[in-house]
This record gives structure tokens, sequence and C-alpha cells, in this order.
């Protein structure tokens, strides 16, 4: 021990360069981390975020009190990436800096369109800009003027992601503004813009008093990459991008029709024959989301599928979401035309059945990413030949409703499988024991939602001695015999977990709140709760009894709590209040931490409380734990 203190005692006489130059190395969290252990490394946090070339803080949304101290002037700034849900305009000043490249901003809600002028103005060498939600808010406003100048301005872009609604710029000359975009732009991804509107910006169109014989530059020359979310894919829409784009490689289509689509203003088999007129593309995403209405792509038959296979023999990911009226045939002409093909999702294939995969072991396809969502006709039979595909690391069934044990029976032998989600499937906790074999070696994520037939012996199916033991994210929701004691099987298990569903499980109750509370797991000296989602939303007997259980220290790495408002709706203000870091949903909404998550704060995962949060809080009120204790 005294050695120890000795040790400790030490830092104090390095060089607080060399102290700075060393925690520089870690990330935002792990920074926050090392400065609570001691006062000499907390004096060396201010001096390091003023030379740190990346910042990063997705995972939770600060306040600028408190993101203000941790971005002081820094003209080595090259990367910054914020969740701004609790931002605003007054915020610009301390995001926009000259001498970012990469600027990635999350849940832009209450920013208005000076956010876009601001950075075009001031953010001159940017490279890489994302920018969520803008100005969703209500009373929030972006003028055409604020986009033109963020065109214009930032001049070096390589990759601009705008996911927002761009149809503001109807009633302007909207092909003037964007035709000041960076010409080297790779990468575009729109949030929403209107399919006519994309059209007419990709269109060759003859210039102002010019001859007929002068004809513009295209708009967008060097584009690798273009993802939109449009009202209607059509087929001048597709012709468009694939004559005007010749450089295209991923292309990711989908929109959401809020009535049916009409002739013209639909997607038909001429309209697939003009994909990959360059011969460049590789990605190719083609998807009708079902958000506003019930539609599919009904103009499209395996005519127009085997069209386009001709096109893509060297495609590497294909997703087809909607094509109602092609069957095996034409989705089977793209397993073989397609020798390069990983990857294939194929959601609502409403004619798809076993037949589409019966020879699959002739051709010499690899696929490591199958999707087959919602294709009611498959049985058993389609997955035991496709599983001849031995390097599947991700394989989704969900709504696949024919497919029983006898399909587990085939997916267990499957050494690489990372992912599997079954949902609605009519399997049983017997079923889940074949997946022991090999797969729950493997497993990382496992979703049974809407599995009626599982009871709580499916969690001694998933988790023994040798299975389970690398799983993260786990599914049980909506399994009516589902209950406390099958919980407390899990928490026994002494698993990791980072993401736990059980919402719509009406025998879920306050017991299994407090065995999750005082799970402890065996990685890393852990103890705790590993857990950083957790969606309990209609359980039927969570009472306010639980949420004493989601105060500090309990649940020191949650960040998504899902949960029924009405169970005590001053306790969930309360739990709100005391926990400013946790994202408490009340209404059913879905759950998730979106693709940020890959930036994951890990640092100091020895504690039991969650060393950021402690930081950025030190000396804060305990007046909401009070009050929660009060409610008790």
């Amino acid at each position: 021990m005294a050695t120890i203190v000795a040790n400790t005692q030490g830092l104090e006489f390095l060089p607080s360069a060399l102290l700075a130059t060393i925690m520089a190395k870690l990330d935002v969290a792990s920074i926050c981390s090392v400065a609570s252990t001691c006062k000499t490394l907390n004096a060396c946090v201010s001096q390091i975020f003023s030379f740190l070339p990346n910042f990063h803080l997705l995972e939770i949304a600060a306040p600028i009190n408190l993101l203000r101290p941790l971005l002081p002037p820094n003209p080595c700034l090259r990367s910054l990436k914020i969740d701004c849900s609790r931002l605003d305009d007054s915020a610009i000043e301390h995001l926009v800096r000259p001498s970012l490249h990469e600027l990635y901003l999350h849940n832009c809600e209450d920013f208005s369109g000076r956010l876009l002028s601001e950075l075009g103005g001031r953010c001159r060498d940017l490279r890489s800009l994302y920018l969520g939600s803008l100005a969703e808010k209500r009373g929030r406003a972006i003028h055409i003027s604020d986009l033109e100048e963020l065109l214009s301005g930032c001049a070096q872009l390589e990759s601009l992601s705008l996911m927002f609604d761009v149809s503001f710029c109807l009633d302007h000359p909207f092909a003037r503004v964007w035709a000041t975009a960076a010409a080297q732009l790779a990468v575009l991804e729109i949030g929403f813009i209107p399919s006519f509107m994309m059209t007419v910006l990709l269109s060759p169109s003859l210039g102002p008093e010019q001859p007929p014989s002068h004809v513009q530059p295209l708009m967008f020359p060097h584009i690798q990459r273009l993802s939109l979310s449009v009202d209607y894919i059509t087929d001048a829409l597709v012709g468009t991008i694939s004559e005007g784009l010749m450089s295209l490689i991923h292309l990711d289509l989908r929109d959401s029709p809020i009535m049916e689509p009409t002739v013209t203003c639909d997607l038909t088999n001429p309209g697939l024959q003009q994909i990959n007129q360059h011969g460049k593309l590789k990605y190719l995403s083609l998807v009708r989301s079902q958000e506003f209405l019930v539609t599919y792509f009904r103009r499209v038959n395996d005519l127009g599928i085997l069209l386009m296979a001709d096109r893509c023999s060297n495609m590497e990911s294909i997703s087809l979401g909607g094509f109602c009226r092609v069957t095996d045939t034409g989705f089977r002409a793209i397993l073989h035309s397609c020798s390069s093909l990983h990857k294939l999702r194929v959601s609502h294939g409403t004619q798809l059945t076993d037949l589409m995969f019966h020879d699959i072991s002739a051709t010499s396809l690899s696929l490591t990413n199958v999707s087959l969502k919602g294709c009611n006709l498959l049985t058993n039979l389609a997955i035991v030949h496709l599983v001849t595909n031995l390097g599947l690391s991700y394989l989704d069934l969900r709504d696949c409703r024919n497919l029983g044990n006898e399909a587990l029976v085939a997916i267990g032998t499957l050494p690489k499988l990372k992912t599997l989600l079954l949902d609605g499937s009519d399997i049983s906790d017997m079923g889940l024991l074949y997946l022991r074999r090999g797969v729950m070696g493997s497993l990382v994520s496992l979703s049974v939602r809407g599995c009626k037939r599982l009871t709580d012996k499916c969690i001694s199916a998933i988790f023994d001695d040798s299975s389970g033991k690398y799983l993260q994210d786990l599914d049980l929701s909506n399994l009516p015999n589902l209950s406390d004691n099958g919980i407390l099987l899990l928490a026994k298990t002494r698993v990791p977990l980072v993401e736990l569903r059980m919402r719509e499980c009406p025998l879920i109750g306050d017991t299994s709140i407090m065995a999750l509370a005082s799970m402890q797991v065996d990685e890393g000296g852990w103890r705790g709760s590993t857990l950083r989602l957790l969606d309990l939303y209609d359980c039927g007997y969570i009472t306010s009894l639980s949420f004493r259980w989601f105060k500090r220290p309990y649940f020191p790495r949650l960040k998504w709590l899902g949960v029924t408002g009405s169970v005590n709706r001053d306790m969930v203000d309360a739990l709100a209040r005391s926990r400013p870091f946790l994202h408490v949903e009340c209404h059913g909404e879905e759950l998730g931490t979106g693709p940020w998550d890959s930036d994951g704060l890990d640092g100091g995962d020895q504690e039991e409380v969650d060393e950021l949060e402690q930081w950025l809080l030190e000396g804060g009120s305990e007046s909401d734990d009070e009050e929660m204790g009060e409610w008790e």
C-alpha cells in the first residue's frame, strides 16, 4: 500500500506537458475518467483540451454550461462530434471552429439555419460535415441563403450529410444554389428531398443566353456515394442518377409514399433497366418504406429484376424492399448473376419462397449478411439451403412466421454468426438449445421478440457455462410467458449485457428490476450492471417501487431507459432530473443509440459509477435524489 501511495504522489513531480501528452492519446470519456482520480491529473485536463485534435462526445448530450469548459480555444482541433440535443444557436460560437476538417452534429433540432451560414463563413477547410435534424423544432427556420452560404463557403467538402428536410428550397432557384457545392464532393446524403427536385438538379440544362448546343456541366461530377430519402422513387429519378453520376459506386434510395403512386410517380421495369449504366455500381439499395402507407412497387415484376441483373454482375451488396410482384425467378437471377455478392437484403418479399435458395449451393456466392424480413412464405427448408454459406455473420429472419426449430438446427452450424434476429418466428425453448453447438459461442446480438412459445426456460437454453458469454444485445420483448423467474436466471449468468429489451412482457415486474440492478458480472472485475439500454415499456407488473433502483449507484452505465410514464409521472420526471444524461422515454418509443454508438465511451470500466457523468457534474446538487426519496 505504501508503494501505491508513493507512486500516486510521484505524479505531481512529472512535467505537466508529459502527462498531458499521454492523456491526449485517450478518448474524451477516458480523459474525464482519469481526471477524476487525482488532483494532479485533473489539473492537466484544461491543458489537454486546448490541443486535442479529436473531440468526440456522442453518447451523452451535454448542455452548454458543461460543454463550454471542455471546448476551450484550440487551433489543433480537426474533428468534432457532438450530440446537440441540449444545445441551440447560443452554442454555435463554441462548435464552429476554423481549424475543423470534420464536423458531426447530431440532433440539431433547436438550431436554426444560422448554423449553416456560420459554417460557410468560418469553416473554409471543412472536408466532412454531418448535420442531423436541423431546425426541426417549432419556431426554427432555414433560409435558402443559409444553405447557399454553406455550399459556397465550404469549398473543400468531400462528404456532406444533411439529414433533414431540404424541400424548403422549392420556392427558390435551388439549382443555382446547389451548383455552388464543392466540385470534389464524393459523398452526399440528404434526409429528405422531393424526387423531382433531385431530378432537376442532376439534369443537364441550358445555360442562360447560351446557344442550344451549349450544355452546362453536370452537377456533382465526382459523387461516388449517394443516399436519399424521397417522396417517390421514380423512373425519372433512377434514370437521371444512373446517367448523370458517372463515378457512382454506392446508391441508396428510400421512399415513404403518403398515397398510392401513379404511373408517372413510380418505379417500373424500364426504370430498373437504367441502373448502373456506367458499370461502376457496387452497392444498391431500393426500399419502399411502409411508414405512412402499406404500399409496394406494384409496377415491377420479374422482368424488371432480370433486366437489372444483367447490368449488376459486379454488385457486392443489394437491398430490395417492397417488391411484391417479384417471385423466386427474379430473386434467383440476382443470386446467379452477381458472383461477388456478399450482402443481400429483401424485405416484404411477399412472393419469395423456398425455391429461391434451393440451388444456392451451386453458385460461387460467399454471403456474409442476409436479411429476409417479412418474407412470410419462407419455411425451414429455405434456411437449410441458405446456411451452406458458412461465412454468414448477420442473419435477419424477422417476421418469417413459418420458421421453427428445424431452422435453428441449421442455423446452429454457422460458426461465424454474430447477429441473429428471429422476431415472430415459431421457435420454442427446445429449439434454442440447438444454437449451443456453435452459434452461441460467437453470437453478439440475439432477438426473439414476439416468439410466443418461449418461456422462462429460454434463458437456460441461451446461457449455460459455455454459451452466451459474448452476447451483448438481447431482445426478449413481447414474450407473454416470460416472468421474473426468467430474469432471475439471467441475472445469475453474470453475462455483461449492454442492451436488454423486455417491452410488453405482461409478467415482468419489480423483482426483475431488483435482480438486474444487483447483477454483477465477471469480466474485468466489474461490480454492478453493465447495461447501457433497458427497455421496460408496458411490462405488466412494474410499479413505482422499481424507480428507487434506477437511482445511483444502481445501473451506473445506463443511458437509455424505456418505461410506462403512467406508472408515476412525477417519479419519471424526478428520475430524469436526478440523472440528466439518462434518456428516459415513456411513450413507447423504440430505444436506440443510433450510428454514433460506435464511438462508445468505454473508459474506466472498473468503476461502479460513470466517471464521465461524475466529472461533469461534480459538486452538483443532490436535491433530485432527495425528491425521488420522498416519492418512495
